[in-house]
C-alpha cells in the first residue's frame, strides 16, 4: 500500500519532528546539535521555509515551520539527507540516522 501524499501549499503551518533509528541518539553533543542548526539555515535560505521555533532532543527534532512557497517535501529532504550525511562522516558510519519519514502535522 502506497504512503498517503503529504498536503503542501505556499502559506501552511507544519509540526514536524523526527527521531533517530532505534530511538538512538541524533545529536550526542553541542557540536551536533550547532551542525543542525547550520544545516537549518542553508535550508532557510535555499527553499525559504520559516522557522519559527525548535526543541533539539538527543534522539529527536521537533520544528515550528511555514512554508511560504509550499515545498516542505524537498526542504525536509534537505535537511534530514546533509545533517545525516555529516552525523555518519563524524563517527565513519553509514546507513540511516533518522527512523524513517519525518512527520508532519498541518496546524
Amino acid at each position: 500500500m502506497a504512503r498517503p501524499l503529504r498536503i503542501e501549499f505556499p502559506g501552511a503551518w507544519y509540526h514536524v519532528m523526527n527521531r533517530g533509528a532505534g530511538r538512538k541518539a541524533i545529536f550526542s553533543n553541542d557540536d551536533d546539535r550547532i551542525k543542525f542548526l547550520k544545516v537549518i539555515d542553508a535550508v532557510v535560505d535555499t527553499y525559504h521555509l520559516e522557522i519559527h521555533a525548535y526543541c533539539l532532543m538527543d534522539t529527536h527534532y521537533h520544528l515550528l515551520v511555514r512554508t511560504p512557497r509550499g515545498n516542505l517535501a524537498r526542504a525536509m529532504r534537505h535537511l534530514n539527507g546533509v545533517y545525516t550525511q555529516h552525523f555518519n562522516r563524524s563517527r565513519r558510519l553509514d546507513g540511516p540516522l533518522f527512523r524513517g519519514r519525518y512527520k508532519a502535522i498541518i496546524i
